[in-house]
């Protein structure tokens, strides 16, 4: 632990979850003064071994330091907790999952009580946390002057990325990556479906599962760049530039891919979703496209 703290800032940490634990631990190797609050206090007691001040109640915990980091449940925990504070002159990053309506909202509440404020969106899970090899990183938006005053303090723990004054574009970001995560995943989910009937058998017709599981990495990683084609798509308004495998072609592909879910006994939940926008588009007349079309049929 860095013992040299006269120059770190203090901080105060609201909520001692899994992530807020891993969080705590990070500015205490670092060597920021740490004061912590948590609903339940028996969660702050292996950090107050380690040089954390565990305050009684949140206003405590608030008074306590400049910067107040809020890691709760959700919004309406982080304005339960704080109704007794006084924020005046503190910097308040809310941390905790939300919206970016409330983000945006939450800024005007912060700021009409007289703080500061900054919203949060975690792209981490609590290992990655304090390993900068992980790759994780935090989202901020709102306050740029915050920002630029605790950066040093807010990249203790993961990199820290701003996404400008809007403070509805932490959540936002973090939201649309976590979105892609989830179809990622369904679509592996639908993969496995697929050929888990086959795992089981002996011989030459089996199919093994970490086998398969290398392969579909592998393709995914290689797919990975139609993302930087399709925002160019977006960018110039030419659904047509670029494209490879068109609307048309995908459109009658896609039958296959359903009749073979059949003849699996696997569901086809997972992809008419997707594949119905595709044919909707393509009826609407757009064969040459790819796929960039069908971000504005979910923007309605």
């Amino acid at each position: 632990m860095d013992t040299d703290t006269a120059h770190k800032t203090p901080v105060t940490l609201l909520g001692l979850g899994d992530m807020g634990a891993a969080l705590a631990r990070t500015w205490l190797a670092a060597g920021h003064p740490l004061t912590v609050w948590n609903r339940t206090p028996s969660k702050a007691e292996p950090l107050q071994a380690y040089g954390a001040r565990v305050a009684a109640t949140p206003a405590e915990a608030v008074a306590a330091s400049p910067l107040v980091i809020a890691c709760l449940l959700d919004d309406a925990s982080v304005e339960d907790a704080l109704k007794d504070a006084e924020l005046a002159g503190k910097d308040l990053v809310n941390l905790t999952t939300g919206t970016p309506g409330e983000g945006r909202a939450r800024r005007g509440w912060a700021e009409r009580r007289g703080a500061r404020f900054l919203d949060g969106g975690i792209m981490a899970v609590p290992p990655m946390i304090g390993v900068p090899e992980s790759g994780g990183y935090v989202f901020y938006s709102g306050s740029g002057a915050l920002y630029e005053e605790h950066r040093a303090t807010l990249s203790v723990p993961a990199g820290a990325v701003y996404a400008g004054e809007d403070a509805g574009h932490a959540a936002l970001l973090d939201v649309a990556l976590l979105s892609a995560m989830t179809g990622m995943f369904a679509g592996i989910t639908h993969a496995f479906s697929l050929v888990r009937g086959e795992a089981g058998k002996e011989g030459e017709e089996g199919i093994s599962l970490g086998e398969f599981g290398r392969l579909l990495a592998d393709w995914l990683g290689a797919m990975s760049a139609s993302t930087g084609e399709m925002a160019a798509q977006l960018e110039s308004g030419d659904f047509t530039q670029g494209v490879v495998s068109n609307l048309a072609m995908m459109v009658q592909g896609n039958e296959t891919l359903l009749r073979t879910a059949r003849e699996q006994g696997v569901s086809t939940e997972l992809l008419t979703p997707y594949t119905d926008l595709m044919r909707e588009r393509l009826d609407a007349g757009h064969p040459d496209e790819g796929t960039a079309g069908t971000v504005d049929l979910l923007r309605r």
